[in-house]
């Protein structure tokens, strides 16, 4: 066999190799159902608005003040301290919810809460739960 006619190893995995562009943001736009954006790459990406908790409880006005951040790789809502990257929305990434602070614990919270410290409930002295 003629070696001149067998494809090189390092042009095959040139072929096949998928090139990966970083993901960055050109344009948002945030109506009252989705959170769209359009990428330099010119691609879009749109989510539900509610995969942002902040932004659905937002004003009209609020969610149209944002700015593009870290080079398009994210946008901030200064007014409202939310920020989204282009990965999350890319990879479906919903923005959590924080936890409330121990001060303003849910009643079942607190009773978890007390059984792993091994704190007898009230009800429990009681003889019902």
């Amino acid at each position: 066999m003629n070696s001149e006619f067998l494809p090189d190893a390092e042009d095959e995995f040139r072929e096949a190799a998928v090139q990966i562009q970083e993901v960055r943001i050109k344009d948002i736009i945030v109506t009252e159902d989705t959170i769209t954006t359009e990428l330099m790459d010119g691609r879009t990406i749109s989510v539900p608005l509610a995969w942002s908790w902040r932004l659905s409880e937002a004003t009209p006005k609020q969610r149209a003040n944002w700015e593009i951040i870290g080079d398009g790789h994210g946008v901030h809502w200064p007014d409202i301290d939310e920020d989204i990257s282009a990965e999350g929305m890319l990879y479906g990434i919903p923005a959590p919810r924080q936890r409330m602070s121990s001060k303003f614990k849910l009643k079942s919270e607190k009773k978890r809460t007390a059984a792993k410290k091994g704190i007898p409930r009230i009800a429990d002295k009681a003889g019902f739960r």
